[in-house]
């Protein structure tokens, strides 16, 4: 009998078992940020263990509220930043240099084919995309990564998802994810992994797997994982090839190592589903829990008062580069307020030299600045009472976005014929 991806991660970071059905792994890198990080640090503070396990294995950035808005988010951001000094954590992203987490991670080559990672967010299942297990955690469990490197989990069981078919035009990553969790319901994969398969996955870029793992949370699960492939290799080569840290001397070796991360033909899954991609039409949600789907003609000419297009679902040059290719030339509805973040600075300097970030503002996009803020109502696009959002976030849990607002969740292309028409549609 073979192994899943999960399985192989737990077996070769296996520390203990402290409890029946209990791993405590080994850690390749933890992951923070200023809203959940400086809450385990004043508790590790005050019972006198203000350490770090390795200080080149933790990453820090800022990136919920920033700049900051108030007094306490302010606090909260200096109580990280000191913490990184006095440790030397080295890969900590201040304002100014930081992005989205789930975005800049990654971009910076810190996710690897086979690593443990942990954050204390519950997207952090995006990392799964690189075939990663990655999961989100609470303060504790963040605490005795930082302090000791490990982390204990339940051996988590699969659910295989095999995307097959064609794509066709007009459907993104986002509208598969939105009609994987409506067919799973959200807690149709609770503490399982779901694993991505199929031609469709094949054909997807990175950014695109990126953006199914990121919600494979939503249907309860404890992460999502691609199978490290060739798209995986052409993604991470900067940083492992001869030019970056010199894990292999060529790509031909680099595959080989990335093979051992893959599932065995002759896992074992809890349940095998198949989608087949070819029929399927863009999709957005229409209340408050991610599964509630409907088509984008179903909920055509629904009133909204903000689009977003952002975050770590749907924040990266590929999703930019959709979005501006409609509204470009045009202007958004009269009565509307639109207002694009992209996810690291790297990709705001991108779509700047492309031209995206002129096509937006020509629009009337409001452009910010890399931040999280908007997408759970704590800055730079918090929705009224009874306001509607169309959004490119991961959640539509009642007040995420503010208290009495609703948010509709849907592709860059989709919010971007939004913000065109003041409601949602097909058209534009």
């Amino acid at each position: 009998m073979g192994y899943t991806l999960s399985e192989k991660i737990f077996e070769a970071h296996l520390v203990d078992k402290p409890a029946p059905g209990t791993w405590t792994l080994k850690l390749d890198a933890v992951f923070c940020h200023e809203i959940t990080t400086p809450i385990a640090v004043s508790d590790l503070v005050s019972r006198g263990h203000d350490r770090v396990f390795d200080p080149d294995k933790i990453k820090a950035v800022i990136d919920h509220v920033t700049p900051a808005k108030d007094g306490k988010t302010a606090e909260q951001g200096k109580i990280l930043r000191n913490w990184a000094r006095r440790h030397g954590i080295k890969d900590f992203f201040d304002i100014g240099r930081n992005g989205v987490c789930h975005a800049i991670f990654p971009e910076k080559g810190f996710v690897r084919p086979g690593y443990t990672i942990i954050m204390g967010d519950s997207h952090t299942c995006t990392h799964g995309a690189f075939g990663a297990f990655a999961a989100g955690v609470g303060t504790t469990d963040l605490e005795a990564g930082v302090l000791k490197g490990v982390c204990a989990f339940k051996k988590p069981e699969s659910v295989k998802l095999n995307l097959t078919g064609r794509l066709p035009d007009g459907v993104f990553p986002k509208d598969i994810i939105l009609a994987i969790i409506a067919k799973l319901g959200v807690n149709g994969a609770t503490d399982q992994v779901i694993e991505f398969h199929g031609p469709v996955i094949e054909n997807m870029s990175m950014e695109g797997r990126m953006t199914l793992c990121n919600m494979a949370v939503e249907a309860g699960a404890t992460s999502g994982v691609c199978m490290p492939d060739s798209v995986t290799l052409e993604y991470l080569w900067p940083f492992i090839g001869p030019d970056g840290d010199k894990s292999y001397s060529n790509k031909a070796a680099a595959q080989t190592g990335f093979n051992k991360w893959r599932s065995d033909s002759d896992a074992v899954y809890t349940s095998i589903v198949e989608i087949d991609c070819s029929n399927l039409e863009p999709l957005t949600t229409f209340a408050y829990k991610p599964d509630q789907v409907k088509t984008i003609k179903e909920m055509s000419g629904v009133k909204v008062d903000q689009i977003y297009i952002g975050s770590c679902t749907n924040g990266r040059i590929e999703d930019l580069r959709e979005a501006a290719r409609i509204i470009r030339g045009k202007k958004i509805a009269a009565e509307v307020r639109a207002i694009v973040s992209p996810a690291t600075p790297a990709v705001y300097s991108q779509a700047l030299k492309e031209g995206l970030i002129e096509d937006f503002m020509n629009a009337g996009f409001c452009v910010t600045n890399p931040t999280c803020g908007a997408c759970l109502g704590m800055s730079n696009g918090v929705l009224a009472e009874g306001e509607v959002c169309a959004s490119t976030t991961n959640r539509n849990f009642y007040g995420r976005m503010g208290k009495g607002g609703m948010v509709h969740l849907m592709s860059p292309a989709s919010a971007a014929r939004a913000a065109l028409s003041g409601c949602i549609t097909s058209a534009g």
